[in-house]
Order: structure tokens, then C-alpha cells, then sequence
């Protein structure tokens, strides 16, 4: 930077400027400086050959690399430099003595090195006694902080007690105090006396207080040493006389080494004084008892856990997302939501929050997220399975009164990651079970309660345990299991299934990588297209997830493995004519059209713990005396919704063209095919009601055409839950239209776009839209609003005549009078 123009201001007031890093010198005080940049070498010795002196200013920044007016202090000292010793490196070390505070009024020169013009500041000192009394004070504070440093020259003592001036006297006292650079340019900014003293009374008073608590937790320390120092001496001297004595003891051996695990272990001071009362305890029991063996197991069990070790955090968003990116294709909300939880740990220093629970069926990659996450955070990751856990005491543990007691699954787990901090994954959480020996999903209450398992007490161990720092995923196949208590503290993520697409993007760039790897092959070996993969995913495959998909790719791997162990030079093209030659033949097809191709069949949507599926409902009817009749090992829901589609379908008889009698003389039989597997849920409802509507009116069902939800017994359409699985389960059978409740709508926003640009969706209100929809027909009509449905209003009773009660409906309008006959 080229030195800039020359003011008016007189030479005897411009001062070359040495910048300073940290230190700050006070006024009658002397400090060493080791000069190590151009600019402040040649000013130093300018300074030196011409008896100047220089102006010693703080840095804003210590960080800085080549100083500029703006960067530095605009007070600091007059200093001169006393000393100087050129070292061979070319740097300088020099003492200089500060003699008056200054202000820098204007910068006159930048280079070589800076130039100010200045005015001096003098100390202003009002004598009278309160400034006496804090004199006193301050020098008796200064001596008992001298006292507690006994490196500190005594000679330092004598200086304060001959120091009368108070503003030399605060200048001394700052300069050989460990303050802050902020505070020393505060104090030296302050030119009343009397405020600079009060300032430094109070920097004094809390330093002198971190001495003495210092001071004692040394004392606390030095007591504690010298007593196992004497413990230690004790026993290495037993241990020499018994060795001498040829008395050397196995049990007094392994109480020793068990002491030494236990000091080295960083135990909290609660849990090693419980360690060292059980070693006592062990020390005075017969090897040959069978107590001995259970102090034993048990100090083993207290020596082996990471009660003081973690893992450091380091948690970088941008890698956590590639890492998540590259692990798993799409889930883009649920990897959002893992960056936020772990956004929010790193700016709070600490992951603290909800559990983290993954639903969805198998094989969407619930496990393999919480594996990433643990990547991600640089953190240990154990995996804990609960699934079929019927024992309350696999949580918590055995007490030890029990013969082959042990700690619960969390403590074992905890001990085999060996930190205090890991990615512990609770998997199958909702196929916990409970019997006359406890509930496990209560006793998991308090491990998954962030407010709670801070203290943790295992039955075994009966100690405390902080599991507060311990990232708890859970993972479940369905919520229904899940007891309220325990679901309200967990936060629910969902994984629905995968769609087409998605799956052939995961086979490509995961599951091929993987399975060429676990058969030893090369991608010049086997090429696989993508119409082939398609057939695999709709022929072989009928999934929500990708284990199978894996698996079946594991198949035709392994029988190209074979080939080319046979003869090397073999090379496989996958494609979907040949895919026979190592799958078989396919095992599933798209039966929809032929499954509805009959009157009374419809097709509806369920969800399941696997994902969603279609069902085929099929109704007959047949003579008989009025019975409905239902199978297909459903459930009373179920069973009721079926019953309330009858009765609307009744009530509109005469609209669908049906004699009064015909439900007194015909039975209804509704059967939902795969009786073995057990089926309830309301949200069958339309489509029970259109399979019966169909047999009616001996109209067919759209075969391309499946529906969801429930019904009323005035035909209103209401909302069910689910709709995302059920969609992707429709299009994997083949559907290409939906109808579902017109309150459902607002859910189709989390059905994938590729999904809902291949398929219609109908929303609907009414079961009369539901059966136009489905049959082609409108064969009843809509309910006005705000009238009643027919049949069921204005109906009075009759006379009873020979066990017989005949009712009779007023008739509106040109309507004609009906009476209907009821058995009783």
C-alpha cells in the first residue's frame, strides 16, 4: 500500500505504530517482545538507532495476518525499547518500558510500517479515602493470590507494599495477572483511577476465587493420592512378603487385578464405591463358595461396561446426506428428517429428542437407515432384536438372587458397542408380547424416555446407568401392537412400500453391485437389462420391499457363477426370454380380469403389516329365507360393515329393480377368498357393498377398477388410513384405477408421481358415486341433501293382526301408498 498524504498535524506528534498480537503493556511496566514481521523489525530498529520512541497498539484480531489502521486498538502505550538482541533467523527480541497511555487521532503512513498522530492520556486520580481503602484492598488481595502460587516470586510482595501511587499500583497489578486480552485493554482504556481499581478488585476477587477452588480440589487430590499411595506401598510390601514366604495367594491375585480394572474403568464416585464395597466383600469369601463366583461374574459385568467412554460427534450435514444418499435411493422425507434430527444436535451440541421409530414393511432398508445414520455421526451402532420378547426381565435384567442371573438386552448391548454414546437399533418393537412374566413394551417405557434414562437401573447391575446419550432407533412392521404410552414417545416415521421404478433403480444401483460381490463375479461376466429386472420385480416377486427382489437376483448369480466356474469363458445376457432358464417359471400373475370376470365380484384394498394388497370380494345368492351369510375368516368389523351394506341395498330395493320380497326369499353369501389368512378393517365397506350391488343387479364390476373405503348405513363414504400402501400394492397387482373417499384426497400428495401420472383416482362421497363408478350404471340415485334415505323415513306402525305387524309408509306427492310386511 503506497504511504499516504501527509497532514498538518506537527512531526513531534506522530509515533511509529508496532502492532501486538495479545499483549497489552501498561504504563511503568515492562514487557518482552519477539519481533517477527518486516514492517515491525525495521521500525524497531529505526526506533533504536534514532532514540524514538514507538506506540504498542493490540490487534482487533489476533488472527490477522498484515494489519491495516482499521485492525487495531485506538489507545494503547508509549513504550521504549530498553534492549534489543537480533536473533540469526533475522527476528528481533527486545524489552520495551511503557511510560504513557495514547490516543491515535489520525493514521498518517501504512508502509513500511505504520505512522499515527496522537495525543497522550493522562491518568486522572481523585485522592481521598475511599481510593485509599481500595488501595489497601487491592494490595491485600494481590498478596493472597501471590500466596497461592508459590512459583511466584516473593520479591513481588516487597514491589506492592512500596507501591503509594494507585495508578501505578493498578498498572502493576494488571500486568502480572492471567487476564484476558479484552479486559487489560478495558482497564487500560479506563483513565480514572478509581474506576480502573474498581475494575481490577472485581477481576481479582473471582480469580482469587478459581485459585482457591483450585487450591482445594489439588488439596482433595494430593489427600486422596497420598492415601492410595499408602494402600499401594501396603500391598506391594505383602505381596514381597508373601512371595518370600512362598504364600502367594490366587484369590488375593485376582482381587488385585480386579482392583486395578475397577480404578482404571472411570466409574462414577457412586458406582465405585459399590464396586469396592462387592471386591471387599470378594477378598473375604472362600473361593470354593458359590457366592464367590457371583461377586465374581458380577464385578466382571462392572469392569466391562463404558461407563466414562464415548465417542466424539462429528457430525457434518452435508457428508450425513451423502452418506444417506448413497445407502438409499429416494426416501427423500425420511432422509430430511434424519439431516434435521441431527441439524439440531449439532447446533445444540448435544442429540437430545424424540425416538426415532421406522415403520414399514420389510425390506424398505429400516435397518440399513439406522446403520447410516451411526456412518454418519461417526458413532458406534448396535443392533437389539425384541421380537417375540415375552419377558420383562430381558429389558431390565435378573436380580441377583437367581442362579445364572444376567443384565437385560440394553446393557448387554451397551457393553458389546463399548461406548457409553452408540446408535443403538431396537428392532421388531411391535412384536413385543406380554404374559404372567411381565410386559416388556412397559419396561421399554423409561428406556425410550429422553426425561428418564438419564438413570436407568438395570436389575442386575442395580446401579444407575445414563443411557441419555445412547441414539435410540426403533424399528416396526405395524403401529396396531405398539402399546399408546410407548408409541406416544416415539416419533413415527413411515416407509411405505416401493414402486416399480423405485425398485429398478435400487436393483441397479445397489442390489447388482451387492450380489456380483457375494458371487464372486465381474460386470463383463453378466449383464442384466432393465426389462429383465422389471420381470423379476412383476413375475417373481410380489413385495412391498427389495428382500426378495435380492434374493431372486442372488438366484440367477449364483447359477451364472456355476457356468463360469465350469468353463471361464462363459458370459451371461439377462434378458426377460431367458430369465426361465434360471428363475423357473414365474409365480405370480395378474389374475384381476379374470378374478372379477364374473357377476358379485369386486376388488378391494387392504393394508397390511408387509404393505398394501388387493382382495377379491365375492357375493351369491341364492333361495332361502333372508340369511347373510359371511366367511373368509374375517373379522367382527369387517363382519358389521357387510352387514351395513345389506341393509342400505334393502333400504333401496326398489331402486335397483328388486321385488319387496327378495331378501325374505333369497340368501346372501359374501366370502373374501385366502380364508386362511385372517381379514378385518372397516375400510372394505363400498367395496362389500358393490360385490353385493353387482349379484343384484347382474351387472359386472370394471375389471380395472379397485376401491377402499368405509361405509355407512345411510351409503356416506368416509375416510380410511393406509391409502399409500394400498395404492402402490393396487399397481403392483396390475390396477389402473382407484376409487377412494373424497376426504382421502388430500393424502394422494405422498403417493409418488410416477404413480399418480399412471392412474386414475376417483374421489367419492356417496355409494350411489361408488356403484355408477364401478358398474357403468347409475343404479340408485344420490341422497338430496338434507333428506332422509329411503325406506327408513315416515314409516308409523300398523295394527297387529294374527302375530303379523303391518306397517304402513306415507306416501309425498303422486308416490303410491306402500305397506311391507315384517314376520315377527
Amino acid at each position: 500500500m503506497s504511504p499516504q498524504k501527509k497532514t498538518t498535524i506537527a512531526p513531534a506528534n506522530l509515533i511509529g505504530i508496532l502492532p501486538l498480537q495479545e499483549a497489552v503493556l501498561f504504563p511503568h511496566t515492562v514487557i518482552p517482545l519477539a519481533v517477527v514481521k518486516k514492517p515491525g523489525i525495521q521500525l524497531v530498529e529505526e526506533a533504536l538507532r534514532e532514540g524514538k520512541p514507538i506506540g504498542l497498539t493490540v490487534l482487533k484480531d489476533r488472527e490477522i495476518e498484515n494489519p491495516e489502521p482499521d485492525d487495531v486498538q485506538r489507545v494503547g502505550t508509549i513504550g521504549v525499547i530498553q534492549k534489543m538482541l537480533k536473533v540469526p533467523d533475522g527476528t528481533l527480541r527486545c524489552i520495551v518500558a511503557g511510560q504513557q497511555v495514547f490516543k491515535i487521532e489520525q493514521f498518517t503512513q501504512t508502509a513500511p510500517y505504520m505512522v499515527a498522530a496522537y495525543t497522550e492520556l493522562p491518568d486522572v486520580t481523585v485522592e481521598d479515602e475511599q481510593l485509599v481503602a481500595m488501595q489497601r484492598n487491592l494490595g491485600g488481595l494481590f498478596q493472597k493470590l501471590l500466596s497461592y502460587l508459590p512459583q511466584a516470586p516473593r520479591e513481588m510482595e516487597m514491589e506492592v507494599q512500596n507501591i503509594t501511587d494507585p495508578a501505578v499500583l493498578t498498572y502493576f497489578v494488571a500486568s502480572t495477572m492471567r487476564l484476558e486480552t479484552a479486559d487489560r485493554q478495558a482497564l487500560l482504556e479506563e483513565r480514572d483511577t478509581g474506576k480502573r481499581m474498581r475494575k481490577l478488585t472485581l477481576l481479582l476477587t473471582k480469580e482469587l476465587e478459581v485459585v482457591e477452588l483450585g487450591h482445594k480440589i489439588q488439596s482433595d487430590i494430593q489427600r486422596e493420592m497420598e492415601k492410595n499411595q499408602r494402600e499401594f506401598y501396603l500391598r506391594q510390601q505383602l505381596r514381597a512378603i508373601q512371595e518370600e514366604l512362598g504364600e502367594v495367594d490366587p484369590q488375593l491375585a485376582e482381587v488385585n487385578e480386579l482392583r486395578e480394572k475397577i480404578d482404571a474403568a472411570g466409574m462414577p464416585e457412586d458406582v465405585k464405591k459399590a464396586a469396592d464395597r462387592e471386591l471387599d466383600r470378594l477378598s473375604k469369601v472362600p473361593q470354593a463358595s458359590p457366592e464367590y463366583s457371583v461377586i465374581r461374574t458380577y464385578l466382571d459385568w462392572l469392569v466391562t461396561l463404558p461407563w466414562n467412554s464415548e465417542t466424539a460427534d462429528h457430525i457434518d450435514i452435508k457428508a450425513a446426506r451423502v452418506i444417506l444418499d448413497e445407502d438409499h435411493y429416494d426416501l427423500e422425507k425420511i432422509k430430511d428428517r434424519i439431516v434435521e434430527y441431527l441439524a439440531v444436535g449439532k447446533l445444540k451440541k448435544k442429540l437430545t429428542g424424540p425416538i426415532l421409530c421406522f415403520v414399514g414393511p420389510p425390506g424398505v432398508g429400516k435397518t440399513s437407515l439406522g446403520q447410516s445414520i451411526a456412518r454418519a455421526m461417526g458413532r458406534k451402532f448396535a443392533r437389539l432384536s425384541v421380537g417375540g420378547v415375552r419377558d420383562e426381565a430381558e429389558i431390565r435384567g435378573h436380580r441377583r438372587t437367581y442362579i445364572g442371573a444376567m443384565p437385560g438386552t440394553i446393557v448387554r448391548a451397551i457393553r458389546d458397542a463399548g461406548k457409553k454414546n452408540p446408535v443403538l437399533m431396537i428392532d421388531e418393537i411391535d412384536k413385543v408380547g406380554a404374559d404372567f412374566r411381565g410386559d416388556p413394551q412397559s419396561a421399554l417405557l423409561e428406556v425410550l424416555d429422553p426425561e428418564q434414562n438419564n438413570n436407568f437401573r438395570d436389575h442386575y447391575l442395580d446401579l444407575p446407568f445414563d443411557l441419555s446419550q445412547v441414539l435410540f432407533i426403533c424399528t416396526a412392521n405395524s403401529l396396531d401392537t405398539i402399546s399408546p404410552p410407548l408409541r406416544d414417545r416415539m416419533e413415527i416415521i413411515a416407509l411405505p412400500g416401493y414402486t416399480e421404478l423405485e425398485k429398478l433403480q435400487i436393483a441397479k444401483r445397489y442390489l447388482l453391485k451387492k450380489q456380483r460381490k457375494a458371487n464372486g463375479l465381474k460386470e463383463t461376466q453378466v449383464q442384466i437389462n432393465d426389462a429383465a429386472i422389471r420381470a423379476i420385480i412383476n413375475d417373481y416377486t410380489r413385495e412391498a420391499g427389495v428382500r426378495n427382489l435380492e434374493r431372486e437376483i442372488g438366484t440367477v448369480f449364483r447359477k451364472i457363477a456355476r457356468k463360469i466356474a465350469e468353463s471361464p469363458r462363459y458370459k451371461a445376457r439377462i434378458k426377460p426370454e431367458n430369465l426361465a432358464e434360471y428363475l423357473s417359471k414365474p409365480r405370480f400373475f395378474n389374475e384381476v380380469r379374470k378374478r372379477v370376470a364374473s357377476v358379485g365380484v369386486a376388488t378391494g384394498l387392504a393394508y397390511t403389516p408387509v404393505g398394501g394388497d388387493i382382495l377379491f370380494i365375492e357375493t351369491q345368492a341364492m333361495p332361502g329365507s333372508g340369511k347373510l351369510v359371511l366367511t373368509g375368516q374375517l373379522g367382527d368389523v369387517m363382519k358389521e360393515s357387510g352387514q351395513a351394506a345389506v341393509s342400505f341395498l334393502r333400504s333401496r330395493s326398489s331402486e335397483l329393480g328388486l321385488s319387496e320380497d327378495y331378501f325374505a326369499k333369497h340368501d346372501l353369501h359374501i366370502h373374501v377368498p385366502a380364508g386362511a389368512t385372517p381379514k378385518d378393517g372397516p375400510s372394505a365397506g363400498i367395496a362389500l357393498a358393490t360385490s353385493i350391488a353387482s349379484i343384484l343387479t347382474g351387472l359386472k364390476v370394471d375389471p380395472n377398477l379397485a376401491m377402499t373405503g368405509e361405509i355407512t348405513l345411510t351409503g356416506q363414504v368416509l375416510p380410511i388410513g393406509g391409502l399409500k400402501e394400498k395404492v402402490l400394492g393396487a399397481k403392483r397387482a396390475g390396477i389402473s384405477k382407484i376409487l377412494l373417499p373424497k376426504r382421502n384426497e388430500m393424502d394422494l400428495d405422498d403417493i409418488p408421481k410416477e404413480v399418480r401420472d399412471t392412474m386414475t383416482f376417483v374421489p367419492v362421497e356417496e355409494l350411489s358415486d361408488v356403484l355408477y363408478q364401478a358398474l357403468g350404471k347409475r343404479v340408485i340415485s344420490p341422497v338430496p341433501m338434507g333428506r332422509e334415505t329411503a325406506e327408513t323415513n315416515n314409516v308409523v306402525p300398523m295394527r297387529r293382526r294374527n302375530g303379523v305387524v303391518k306397517q304402513q309408509r306415507r306416501g309425498t306427492g303422486d308416490r303410491k301408498r306402500r305397506v311391507a310386511v315384517r314376520k315377527r
